[in-house]
């Protein structure tokens, strides 16, 4: 999300700073030198507001995209520090002061909370306290679905080239246990196992099609965005805004259930989610409202 927000914000943009998770680094654009973030290699606050400063008549407005819960205190200190030379945007929902953001980027279904049907899965003692957020155990399963997503594999095997899967993080290890043993030696069968360099990008550029667990809202968004069949798995074990999540790829068409009788030779498409260019055109609208510019 981050790059392709700054992809389509940034054409020749002289100054710009990007955090990801606790690290900080110049994000590279066309005909732009580098001004020296290489140098702060943790996130601080204080040495991005002087490099700004310094730089602010020379180079214009810095522009710092922030994303994860753990670059709130970095990107709010930046712009409280630094109102005149900085444009701060926040990617995801801060659950904090938004006015210490010049922009906040949220996912729709991050207010599902505050939605009727979300108020009503809370009990009503809470109910005026609750923000939007992410309660934990949104999708519950375990080996029981891995060992249907299994059998599924092995049904439509026969209908696809090659079959290439990668696991996440967050996937319990019994769970990635249980499907290398199945399909480690499997011919069809490729799986990543965490090594550098992550194939994700190549996946989804190259893959005809995509089988996605429902508990990863980023890695069902970013399949989605490419208008190939995406299919999910365990979508009936979600609940909360997940299930509201589901609910809207579904209406639109981007996702179908995996049942494991499918042939992955059939394809069939539809218009690729991509916010992003919504988001980059809010930011230019905003910076414009301020008479400030971009690329």
């Amino acid at each position: 999300m981050v790059d392709q927000v700054l992809r389509h914000i940034l054409s020749n943009t002289t100054f710009t700073t990007l955090f990801q998770g606790k690290l900080s680094a110049p994000y590279p654009v066309s005909n732009v030198q580098s001004l020296g973030l290489s140098s702060v290699l943790e996130a601080d606050s204080k040495r991005i507001v002087t490099m700004v400063r310094d730089t602010f008549e020379k180079e214009g407005l810095a522009i710092v995209v922030a994303c994860g819960r753990d670059t709130i205190p970095y990107a709010s200190s930046v712009r409280c520090l630094a109102p005149d030379n900085v444009f701060v945007i926040q990617i995801q929902h801060p659950r904090y002061r938004l006015d210490r953001f010049d922009l906040v980027v949220t996912p729709r279904h991050d207010y599902y909370a505050l939605t009727a049907k979300g108020q009503q899965e809370v009990p009503w003692l809470f109910r005026r306290w609750i923000t939007p957020r992410e309660p934990p155990g949104n999708c519950n399963y375990g080996v029981d679905l891995a060992k249907q997503l299994v059998s599924s594999l092995h049904n439509v095997s026969e209908t696809c080239g090659s079959v290439r899967i990668s696991f996440s993080r967050r996937t319990p290890q019994n769970v990635s246990d249980l499907i290398l043993r199945e399909f480690s030696t499997h011919p069809k069968f490729y799986i990543w196992g965490g090594e550098e360099p992550n194939p994700h990008l190549g996946h989804l550029a190259w893959a005809d099609a995509f089988i996605i667990t429902a508990d990863s809202i980023s890695m069902l968004s970013e399949a989605c965005s490419t208008g190939k069949p995406v299919y999910v798995v365990g979508t009936e074990h979600c609940r909360w805004k997940f299930s509201d999540f589901h609910n809207t790829l579904q209406k639109r068409g981007a996702v179908r259930p995996f049942t494991g009788s499918e042939d992955m030779s059939d394809s069939w498409s539809y218009p690729p989610l991509n916010d992003a260019i919504d988001v980059a055109a809010r930011v230019r609208e905003v910076l414009a409202q301020r008479g400030w510019t971009v690329g």
